[in-house]
């Protein structure tokens, strides 16, 4: 008889599907279904924690285009887990989790928590493997889930069906399904807008960035410029129109020409605070139209004119054919010379807050621009610091840039980093950090370095939270709570096995250089103190969304 078990049927299953990699600490609890995802040729990268697993496997999911893949143990396991599934969950990843759980009849485990509930409250999905008949159906239906509804889903595995007796099963073929094209009406209701339109801008959100070429050929078309969600940063990095990020981190150009747009088109994006700084980045005389494929994002964070349902490749490739001829509308010469001369941060003129012992945060980041090859992959912590990297690196693309931000947690960015250079072999991986943020995840510096991932870590060490020193400071509120002593980060990481350097002015960075010219067979930490007297500049628009 057989000793296959369901255990072993969900890892095959699920190898079979397409999962390739997967992050996690192993227990007792999923212990064989981890080995059988090996044994049927996945990658298991062993995380020091399980929220490193889940915001790593968010990443990768981020920046592979393929469906990122969790395995956690029943209770703590997920619960340590948490927060990387929160923002997987709301920034729509396709992920499984794979969650052990106790038994139905193990009342009283010590392990027992509500995983649905826990799961729901985040707004994943929770699943189950029901039984040894049904092990196959159950665990093809929550990856399809996770993949055609970009949903993140808890999959959860009791143990007494994972010991269950099961036999050989070939997951059932998936049927082909076609992204849907907008209605006729609706396509013929944009493409008259576009035609009369003066000053067009495109704003591309996540759920269009598969579809940058065929918005980048509409808005060719129809005369508009190009802008981005934060998250989608890259998607259109070498169109000569590419206004870069909307929003808060957009520049004073980029505010300038989409405040002047007579009409906004999101694609895929939300248009939510941050996109259009809590709305008023669009004017109130602008026509609004928001592209989703679902219905209930219309409107529900920025009034709209027109709602187009549809998937944004097909339908702006309809929108295309419904044009009649091709207009310059916002394409003017003035218009193109004035992004040549300013359409980056680093273009505008800046007094250096630099001194003796410090660092001005954006010059920091303007010389790491310099030194860094093209060809990288930047992922972003939360804190104070982190508009620096976000608008002073640039990027090859959207799959260059990783923006685990949809739940603001601090403490997210070396395994976000982690995951976006395991999806990003060839490319440079940098990960920009806080100090506070650093000292949070620093475990999973420990994961980047038994890996041998040639990641530069750059650390914007403030000595605080900088966000509430800003924020709070200014009030006259004591901000004891708040700040810390110098604290040696590059010691700490020479510990991890890193190479390290502390950098206090534009010339401490030469150690940098060295490093990137190989063999980066360490990572590279460096704890950059910067000079920290000013709020960066987007601060007092992410306070007013608390």
């Amino acid at each position: 008889m057989s000793d296959r078990t369901v255990a072993d049927l969900v890892g095959e299953t699920l190898a079979k599907l397409g999962a390739d990699l997967v992050f996690g600490v192993v227990g007792s609890g999923n212990f064989h279904v981890t080995n059988a995802l090996v044994a049927n040729g996945a990658r298991f990268v062993a995380t020091r924690h399980e929220g490193g697993a889940a915001t790593a496997a968010d990443a990768y999911a981020r920046v592979s285009g393929r469906p990122g893949v969790v395995s956690v143990h029943q209770g703590c396991g997920l619960t340590n887990a948490m927060t990387g599934i929160a923002e997987a969950a709301k920034s729509r990843t396709p992920m499984v989790v794979l969650a052990a759980e106790p038994a139905a009849a193990a009342l009283r485990s010590n392990f027992r928590v509500d995983q649905d509930a826990l799961a729901r409250a985040v707004g994943a999905i929770p699943d189950r493997v029901h039984s040894a008949a049904t092990a196959v159906a159950d665990t093809a239906r929550a990856w399809r889930t996770a993949v055609r509804e970009r949903r993140t889903v808890v999959l959860n595995l009791p143990l007494d069906v994972q010991a269950a007796a099961a036999g050989p099963a070939d997951p059932p073929p998936a049927p082909a399904v076609q992204p849907p094209r907008a209605s006729d009406d609706a396509v013929t209701a944009l493409a008259h807008l576009l035609s009369g339109a003066e000053r067009p801008v495109f704003i591309a959100g996540r759920g269009a960035v598969a579809a940058g070429a065929e918005l980048a050929d509409l808005a060719a078309a129809c005369g508009a410029l190009l802008a981005t969600s934060a998250v989608a940063k890259g998607l259109f990095a070498d169109d000569d129109w590419n206004l870069d990020v909307s929003g808060g981190f957009a520049t004073p150009l980029a505010t300038e020409l989409i405040r002047a747009a007579d009409v906004v088109v999101a694609w895929g994006a939300s248009l939510n605070m941050w996109t259009s700084r809590h709305g008023s980045l669009i004017g109130p005389e602008t026509v609004v139209v928001q592209v989703d494929l679902d219905e209930a994002a219309f409107g529900a964070h920025h009034r709209i004119d027109l709602g187009v349902c549809g998937d944004a490749g097909p339908t702006a490739v309809a929108v295309a054919a419904a044009l009649t001829g091709s207009r310059i509308a916002y394409r003017t010469d003035v218009v193109r010379e004035r992004l040549r001369a300013a359409s980056r941060w680093r273009d505008v003129p800046f007094d250096d807050d630099g001194d003796d012992t410090h660092i001005d945060p954006r010059t920091l980041a303007i010389t790491l621009d310099d030194l860094l090859p093209a060809e990288r992959v930047v992922s972003v912590d939360s804190g104070n610091f982190m508009g620096y990297p976000s608008m002073f690196l640039s990027v090859p693309d959207h799959r260059g840039f990783c923006f685990t931000q949809a739940f603001q947690s601090v403490g997210l960015g070396l395994a976000t980093a982690l995951g976006a250079a395991l999806a990003s072999p060839g490319r440079l991986p940098v990960a920009a950090c806080g100090d506070g943020g650093f000292l949070m995840g620093i475990a999973e510096l420990d994961t980047i370095r038994r890996l041998g991932l040639g990641m530069l870590v750059v650390i914007w060490n403030d000595e605080a939270y900088g966000a509430e020193v800003h924020h709070f400071g200014p009030g006259g509120h004591p901000i004891s709570t708040v700040v810390f002593p110098e604290t040696d980060l590059a010691a700490i990481a020479r510990g991890h096995g890193c190479a390290a350097v502390t950098v206090r002015g534009p010339d401490d960075l030469e150690p940098v250089r060295e490093w990137l010219a190989g063999p980066r067979d360490l990572p590279m930490v460096v704890d950059a103190k910067v000079a920290a007297d000013r709020p960066s500049w987007w601060l007092e628009e992410a306070f007013r969304g608390h």
